[in-house]
């Protein structure tokens, strides 16, 4: 398992990590790692992708034609 430092917390934030902990009976690491869990296993409910991004700024330039330097390779 990996380890991580959080700096310059804001003091209310932090205040606010702590009361939702005691409220769920854990500790705030535990409340910050479910928390960090939750927001990155979601999926975007708005249907909106990095690809679907990046698409919608290039298609209306015309597109472009990528090559896969991989294909090339003997």
């Amino acid at each position: 398992m990996a380890t991580m430092t959080i700096r310059n917390l804001d003091e209310k934030l932090k205040a606010r990590l702590r009361v939702q902990a005691a409220m769920h009976g854990r500790s705030m690491e535990d409340e910050a790692r479910d928390i960090l869990r939750a927001a990155l296993s979601a999926v975007p409910d708005d249907g909106h992708t990095l690809i679907g991004a990046i698409r919608s700024r290039i298609e209306p330039l015309g597109g472009i034609d990528l090559v896969n330097p991989w294909m090339n390779v003997p």
